[in-house]
């Protein structure tokens, strides 16, 4: 068989020598394949083995972590307005369950699970539940829109300055958006979902904390 090279050019390149022209692209594409893995690893909140093994992670379509009543730390509260001006002060909601979910907008999971958070808002409404939104990064504008899309009952935060994130982060760790914190009557920590909430999943924790004594 004649070698392509030596057809085109009448000799064969020396052995381990680059042939002028022919950049090496493999390791390039490689490179890039694995920037663009690391990136969607990034963006759907996902943690590593060491995040969950033994210390009561799910793993799911976003990872779970619940605290035992007795390990719950003290109570969080948050303050601050929401995107229609009225003041938020989750102390005026003790002896209620209270379901924090930050969100933005353009969020693709924010956006998937929104059915979900509106329908537990709709339909634990008169068993005590509330729910709260936390937005970091939108305008009035975008947040108010999203809320009307989805026809949200329940107030979010406008919290540009991130100071409702850093008094949350005092109590649990919010390693990506979205996440959704549940509180006890008490105001304390008793789950915690990193990336989309699935339904039944968050369904399930609430009435698990509705269940504990008052």
């Amino acid at each position: 068989m004649i070698h392509p090279f030596r057809a085109r050019h009448g000799r064969a390149p020396a052995p381990g020598r680059r042939t002028a022209g022919r950049p090496a692209l493999v390791p390039v594409a490689i490179v890039s394949l694995g920037l663009v893995l690391t990136g969607c690893a990034q963006e759907s909140g996902a943690t590593s083995p060491d995040d969950v093994v033994g210390q009561g992670y799910v793993s799911g379509d976003g990872s779970v972590k619940t605290w035992d009543v007795s390990d719950r730390d003290d109570p969080v509260v948050l303050t601050g307005t929401d995107f229609e001006g009225n003041a938020i002060d989750t102390s005026e909601w003790a002896g209620d369950v209270v379901v924090l979910n930050t969100w933005y907008a353009s969020c693709a999971p924010c956006r998937a699970e929104a059915p979900d958070l509106v329908a537990l808002a709709n339909d634990r409404a008169d068993q005590g539940v509330r729910l709260l939104g936390i937005n970091s990064t939108d305008d009035a504008g975008a947040a108010l829109a999203f809320e009307r899309t989805f026809e949200v009952p329940y107030p979010s935060i406008e919290d540009t300055r991130g100071e409702a994130i850093a008094t949350l982060e005092g109590s649990v760790p919010i390693q990506a958006v979205p996440t959704t914190v549940v509180l006890d009557r008490e105001g304390r920590v008793a789950a915690r979902i990193i990336g989309r909430a699935e339904g039944s999943t968050l369904t399930g924790l609430v009435d698990d904390v509705l269940a504990e004594d008052a």
